[in-house]
């Protein structure tokens, strides 16, 4: 029977490559999404994965969520946490509502969400989680204080726990994206990445959502058990580490 795989932000951009090639590799697919129903259904529509929509900033919905996606398909043996969010300003201006919208979604929502399916996985004695982190959260960004600081809690997370799972077959991994041609990538004037991104990553061009989503296939893979704690740098050579 396949591996049933929950994918949060499932249903666009990098998610929706996530959700895709774990599909292609023979997992039963749940594809989270928060608020852009138009969109997900399109993506269900085309893909025939299945779609849950939940708040993942919030413990109860993340909750009633995971237990609506394992009645439906199973037990969720890999997940993907790559929800996220930007509200860029540079800290002088940063409200606290961005600060904790940011946090909510990008670092929250790791407890959240891998609270939920933690004990069927320590029961059955299997699981893979793996957390999309980001560049920024290695090397910080100006303007983005909230983001870094969330996605540089990722790594935290994804060590300590990968501690606790590695005696129960449980493996946790990050994987920290660069500049991906993401729909918001491709929102950014052409003349700044002419000139203040793409000349700063040593490949030369923006990566591809399915560069992402192949690692995450690699890593989430039974034969990948001896990966743990560990994070993946796509980043095109721009920051080293």
């Amino acid at each position: 029977m396949s591996r049933v795989a929950l994918v949060t932000g499932g249903t666009r951009g990098i998610g929706a490559a996530i959700s895709k090639a774990l599909k292609a590799a023979g997992y039963k697919v749940a594809a989270n999404y928060a608020g852009n129903d138009e969109a997900a259904q399109a993506f269900n529509a085309e893909t025939g994965i299945a779609v849950f929509k939940w708040d993942v900033s919030d413990y109860d919905e993340s909750a009633a969520g995971v237990a609506k996606v394992e009645a439906e398909l199973g037990p969720v043996e890999v997940l993907v946490n790559n929800a996220g969010i930007t509200r860029d300003a540079f800290f002088h201006k940063l409200t606290k509502d961005q600060w904790y919208s940011v946090i909510n979604t990008n670092l929250n929502s790791l407890f959240n969400v891998t609270h939920a399916v933690w004990e069927g996985m320590r029961a059955r004695k299997f699981g893979r989680v793996i957390s999309i982190s980001s560049l920024n959260g290695q090397k910080g960004q100006g303007g983005q204080v909230n983001y870094s600081a969330a996605k540089a809690g990722d790594f935290g997370f994804v060590k300590a726990l990968a501690l606790e799972g590695a005696r129960v077959g449980i493996t946790v991994n990050a994987i920290a994206p660069g500049y991906i041609a993401t729909e918001m990538v491709k929102k950014i004037d052409q003349a700044v990445l002419d000139k203040a991104i793409l000349p700063h990553i040593p490949v030369g061009r923006l990566g591809e959502p399915e560069e992402i989503a192949r690692a995450v296939v690699f890593l989430v893979a039974d034969e990948a058990g001896f990966i743990t704690g560990s994070t993946i740098s796509a980043n095109g050579g721009q920051y080293m580490i």
